[in-house]
């Protein structure tokens, strides 16, 4: 058993990651932590740096915890949807958990990119939480 989670340091991502890490616990199933970063020209040191730390922390709650984890940064130059739907593949993930953004009236209309993505093509689950 795996759950894969999309994380990101915001509010949003902190849900997420706390839910995904809550269903582990009840199904006794591997954790997946996925940040992804397209990279490239926009993407300089100072930023590639406070990723690691933001990660090493999440690996150090994680390891807190007794979860059985694996933390992966990918910078493919994907979209962070494609990088989650095939690593969710790849591990024959049980479900995915994103976090999601609130939203005004009308932008409840449409989802962002990334969550539209995940849901409409991910051959598993989804789970999508709020921030606190």
């Amino acid at each position: 058993m795996a759950i894969v989670v999309g994380y990101v340091a915001t509010k949003e991502g902190r849900a997420a990651l706390k839910r995904a890490a809550e269903e582990c616990v009840l199904r006794g199933a591997k954790l997946v932590v996925i940040s992804s970063h397209r990279g490239g020209k926009d993407f300089d040191a100072d930023e590639a740096r406070q990723f690691e730390t933001e990660l090493s922390r999440v690996q150090g709650l994680l390891e807190e915890k007794g979860l059985e984890h694996e933390v992966r940064q990918l910078v493919r130059g994907n979209d962070p949807a494609e990088d989650l739907i095939s690593v969710a593949e790849e591990e024959k993930a049980d479900f995915i958990v994103i976090g999601l953004r609130r939203r005004s009236p009308v932008g409840k209309l449409i989802l962002g990119s990334n969550a539209q993505r995940i849901l409409l093509d991910a051959s598993c689950p989804v789970l999508a939480v709020k921030g606190d």
